[in-house]
């Protein structure tokens, strides 16, 4: 059974990537460069959005970091795009976004799995356990030598990035102030990070922390991403700030998009007043 789910799986993933919206997001100005990484042994590319006025401002800024940070065939354009538009009109303050391009995404963004049948969508050896070092003891350091940057951080991601997003807030709670996760890959390791989501959110964050995701019409993700938001309506720790978006009327390949926005403004202007769960 388990090894029809995974074929499904992985025959939405094809059939969606053919079929997706085909997009012509225009490149904002942005900064370049290449980090050696020693816990990846790998040169990664990095591209770094800054707000029209940030080389003219004193003013340090929040910085949110991003999987499928490319530039091609990757999100960095329109999350950017979205981000200077947002902060245009003032429905977020200025932020920074750091897109990681990427090399293997699939090995970089995939926890460990026992399920064998995993093996034909992504490696079973926790490449995410390297890639989240990298970004906390290696790319953030860096950012912070580089630009002015404030002692808060964010990470957005969708699909196997959003898997990326929620394995980090549940293993690892204090690593950024606030997660971004459209439809994350919930199914993988047999569901694991969701059976197991109650007793990982008894490792209570150190600070207030704020969460917001979504999930689309993909039974597959929906069901899972639904119990867990079952789950945090009554064992989210009370330093847990969160949101979830059901959204059952988009597909797996339009979430990011249709729901980027509001995710952004929720997550940047979510305060206390909004209530700790």
């Amino acid at each position: 059974m388990k090894n029809l789910i995974c074929c499904f799986l992985i025959s939405v993933v094809v059939y969606s990537c053919s079929n997706a919206p085909q997009y012509n997001d225009p490149i904002p100005p942005h900064d370049n460069f290449k980090i050696e990484s020693t816990i990846l042994n790998e040169t990664r590319v990095i591209n770094v959005w800054t707000p029209p006025n940030y080389k003219t401002s004193t003013d340090s800024l929040p910085v949110i970091y991003m999987p499928d940070g490319g530039i091609v065939m990757e999100d960095f354009p329109h999350i950017a795009n979205t981000i200077s538009k947002l902060v245009e009109n003032k429905s977020i303050d200025p932020i920074i976004l750091v897109g990681i391009e990427n090399i293997d995404r699939r090995k970089d963004l995939s926890g460990a799995s026992e399920v064998k049948a995993d093996e034909e969508y992504c490696p079973l050896t926790d490449g995410a356990k390297d890639f989240r070092a990298f970004i906390k003891e290696e790319l953030m350091v860096d950012i912070n030598s580089k630009y002015r940057t404030m002692n808060e951080t964010g990470i957005i991601g969708e699909s196997l990035a959003g898997l990326f997003v929620m394995e980090t807030f549940l293993l690892n709670p204090d690593t950024f102030d606030f997660y971004i996760a459209m439809d994350p890959s919930l199914w993988w390791n047999d569901h694991y990070l969701e059976r197991n989501s109650k007793r990982y959110l008894e490792n209570s964050p150190s600070k207030v922390t704020r969460l917001w995701f979504a999930g689309s019409d993909a039974e597959t993700i929906s069901i899972h991403a639904n119990n867990l938001a079952r789950t945090l309506e009554t064992n989210a720790p009370k330093e847990l700030l969160w949101k979830y978006s059901d959204e059952p009327k988009e597909q797996h390949n339009t979430i990011f998009r249709a729901t980027k926005e509001k995710a952004l403004i929720w997550i940047l202007n979510a305060d206390a007043k909004d209530g700790l769960n």
